[in-house]
């Protein structure tokens, strides 16, 4: 009696070891990712006026959000953020990013921001992912709700990378279009913003540094 249960005892510790072994595969995870930074981590203002055309970059981008899975399928997001210097926005020319900087007024309102408020997650074909995030966008003190639709791309080193293309327009956020050299250069109302940003896990990044 006491072998039989010595061997259903040990049965039982095989199966649980083999369970918990399989338990990662189909738990759900909802994990805290933070961008990397670097030279592919970047968000585009494009505009124009009725001189030229004109962009500016950053890759100066502080975001993190928690990502959910289920076993390697993302099911959600939640409690995404990201935030940019206004100051950090760079062209060509320092002229046309001192009146960026002052149009926006940068010294009393210095980020743009977003805060997310809802996302809806569609799986589109294998590890990439159509997100409409819901959420508020803040620049020069002035906030709107927005929808970004955002392509997902789960990479092969498990890092997500996040892209997508936003139009908004000055009027919006209470931005007067600027005007220039006596209303000779006319910067329009309609902004693209372009944005293209890689995730890590927050845990990974943290024991890199």
């Amino acid at each position: 009696m006491k072998n039989l249960v010595k061997k259903i005892s040990v049965l039982a510790a095989a199966v649980a070891v083999m369970y918990s072994g399989f338990l990662p595969q189909t738990a759900k995870a909802q994990t805290a990712y933070k961008v990397i930074a670097g030279a592919e981590t970047s968000i585009k203002v494009l505009g124009s006026s009725n001189v030229h055309d004109w962009t500016e970059t950053t890759n100066v981008i502080d975001s993190k959000g928690n990502f959910k899975f289920n076993g390697s399928t993302l099911e959600s997001l939640s409690s995404f953020s990201f935030s940019v210097p206004v100051k950090s926005l760079k062209s060509e020319h320092s002229s046309m990013n001192d009146r960026t900087y002052k149009a926006l007024n940068a010294d009393k309102y210095p980020e743009v921001t977003f805060r997310l408020r809802s996302a809806d997650v569609t799986a589109t074909q294998k590890d990439k992912y159509l997100i409409k995030a819901t959420g508020d966008l803040t620049i020069s003190g002035a906030s709107q709700t927005v929808v970004l639709n955002v392509t997902a791309t789960v990479n092969a080193d498990n890092t997500i990378t996040c892209s997508g293309t936003q139009k908004i327009k000055l009027t919006d956020f209470k931005i007067t279009p600027p005007s220039f050299l006596l209303g000779a250069m006319k910067v329009a109302n309609d902004l693209t913003i372009q944005y293209n940003m890689t995730y890590k896990n927050d845990q990974l990044i943290s024991k890199t540094n």
